[in-house]
């Protein structure tokens, strides 16, 4: 016989998110087909167990058997620890290593349907998930730091291709300056022409445009003469004399161009 208070939560059934007494035969107490996996609700409406009359607050977890709503020291399982739904790995592994584990269900007002809040499992399956889980963490960044390193050595291998064709374009073109446009032009995620698909090919006009660019910002007024408000245009034309002769220069005299290796990145 079910214990003073038990009655409030009897007939509420699952429209009101409570699966206790008369409506308990409707509930399922496994899972899923061809689950091992036992099925605890979490609670709506206040409740009690009908086995010891303990009262069940909002938000309480109690399993059905055979009709009758328990807490979860009635049912046996209070011994396992509640894991929240949210990390997929932790909640498998542990999931795998205890030999005893419950789904907690809670029904959806709006929904009109039950849904899974997490898992009920024993101390030290969870513990070892716990630790399988640090161990992945650790692989995670062990194996980012060797992409970052890769990524590094590919990016520095394709600036020093990039200062090296400018060599080839630009013979006098001090060694310092092709460096410094190698590096900016090629900055990764910065848009610059050296992230083109053309400048990874190294082609010659993608490279005179980043080599035309320092020129104009290192060796002439240009960017006084923006900061004064004069427009963007204007100014070009203004420094464009002094941009095509020093790039001239650099090129040196007329002779054979050495073609220089395409290397793909």
């Amino acid at each position: 016989m079910a214990r003073k208070g038990s009655n409030r939560a009897r007939g509420q059934g699952a429209g009101a998110g409570t699966p206790t007494g008369a409506s308990a035969a409707a509930q399922p107490e496994r899972s899923g087909q061809g689950s091992g996996d036992l099925v605890v609700f979490w609670t709506l409406n206040d409740a009690s167990c009908d086995e010891c009359g303990a009262e069940l607050g909002r938000g309480s977890l109690l399993r059905l058997e055979g009709g009758r709503a328990l807490c979860l020291s009635c049912a046996d399982l209070d011994h396992l620890h509640f894991l929240p739904r949210g990390d997929a790995a932790l909640t498998r592994r542990a999931g795998k290593h205890s030999a005893l584990r419950a789904v907690v269900l809670r029904f959806s007002r709006s929904r009109k349907r039950y849904e899974r809040q997490g898992i009920l499992v024993e101390e030290q399956a969870l513990q070892r998930a716990e630790e399988a889980c640090l161990t992945d963490a650790d692989a995670r960044r062990a194996r980012q730091a060797r992409d970052a390193e890769r990524r590094t050595l590919r990016d520095a291998a394709y600036v020093a291709s990039f200062a090296e064709r400018i060599g080839e374009l630009f013979p006098g073109c001090p060694e310092s300056e092709r460096n410094a446009i190698a590096e900016h032009a090629c900055q990764v995620r910065s848009g610059r022409v050296g992230r083109s698909a053309a400048a990874k090919e190294l082609e010659a006009a993608a490279v005179e445009l980043a080599v035309g660019a320092h020129v104009r910002h290192r060796h002439t007024g240009y960017d006084r003469l923006l900061a004064s408000g004069i427009d963007r245009g204007e100014a070009r034309l203004e420094v464009a004399g002094m941009v095509d002769g020093v790039m001239e220069r650099w090129r040196g005299p007329a002779r054979e161009r050495v073609p220089g290796r395409r290397a793909k990145m």
